[in-house]
């Protein structure tokens, strides 16, 4: 799977990961709901650095179709709130 960072470039990340990263990202929806901004703001940098750590960085100059895009990590609440979809960020 590519996932692209917004702002920061695209990482491929095997589909392993996914329960990892949808575990923070059911914490972030959680934390959205309830306007808790510092968890917010946590968790979103969890998920990022979970998404550094766990995938590999392709060259800037690759263009590979993302198959999910998550914000960048100074993304607003608001920001977030729109890219959501029912399943949060990462679906499944």
């Amino acid at each position: 799977m590519i996932v692209r960072i917004m702002g920061e470039g695209q990482v491929r990340l095997d589909d392993t990961h996914l329960t990892e990263l949808n575990e923070l990202d059911d914490e972030l929806l959680a934390e959205m709901e309830s306007g808790d901004g510092d968890g917010f703001r946590r968790t979103l940098g969890a998920l990022l650095d979970a998404v550094r750590r766990l995938g590999t960085p392709l060259p800037d100059a690759s263009l590979e179709p993302s198959d999910l895009i998550l914000p960048s990590a100074d993304a607003t609440l608001e920001e977030v709130r729109e890219l959501l979809s029912d399943d949060g960020l990462i679906p499944g």
